[in-house]
């Protein structure tokens, strides 16, 4: 007998599906921090089951971008410049340490790949392409460190990140995404990890600063 017999592949369910579009209104704006996510309205507009529409916020709430409170049930979060400042920390933490090693020639074209695709999202004008591209450069360096580990650490994070970008890119456009971007891998192509290290702690600087005075 197999392992894996009697094992099937299950289609996305409909929380999951659920989940993936309350997660881009809130991206959108259509809930806004501290917004209550009332699961009985919810259900009764869709059309679903209150316990599908429970099982999909439970997720969103794995990703950070809601939280249950007492007396109010599932909200949308309403970061503070506390929450913000330990979640740009640690991706700072783990950036830094990744851009300050050598690239080897496959990880250093990733990153350039990366790049690209990121150029390419800004000329589509789509604020969300432009978001995952963004992220993805990012989850490229991490790659620098050589560890599946930490780089399923990062990936947990830009669920969150995500959130954040998605205010940020109220304030600042795609080609000046992309401009904050050339400089972290003008740096890297040229062998410089101290200038590296440095864009990465701008980036990262200028990031929570800009939220702070959104949030």
């Amino acid at each position: 007998m197999s392992a894996l017999e009697g094992l099937a592949v299950r289609r996305t369910t409909t929380a999951q599906q659920l989940a993936d579009g309350l997660s881009e209104r809130i991206m959108a704006g259509a809930f806004g921090p501290g917004d209550r996510l009332r699961e009985s309205a919810i259900a009764a507009e869709l059309g679903v089951a209150r316990n599908t529409i429970r099982e999909a916020v439970r997720i969103l709430e794995l990703t950070g971008l809601v939280r249950y409170e007492v007396n109010r049930g599932a909200v949308v979060i309403a970061p503070t410049r506390e929450t913000v400042e330990a979640l740009y920390t640690a991706r700072e933490r783990l950036e830094t340490a990744a851009i300050a090693r050598t690239p080897s020639p496959a990880q250093l074209e990733a990153i350039t790949d990366a790049f690209a695709s990121l150029e390419q999202a800004a000329r589509t004008g789509d604020a969300g392409l432009v978001i995952d591209r963004d992220l993805a450069f990012h989850q490229a360096i991490v790659g620098l460190l050589d560890s599946t580990r930490l780089s399923e650490f990062f990936a947990g994070l830009t669920k969150e990140l995500r959130f954040y970008l998605a205010v940020l890119s109220k304030s600042e456009t795609p080609d000046e995404v992309v401009a904050e971007h050339r400089l972290i891998l003008d740096a890297i192509r040229g062998g410089d990890r101290e200038r590296a290290v440095a864009e990465i702690r701008a980036h990262v600087e200028t990031s929570v600063r800009r939220l702070s005075e959104l949030l």
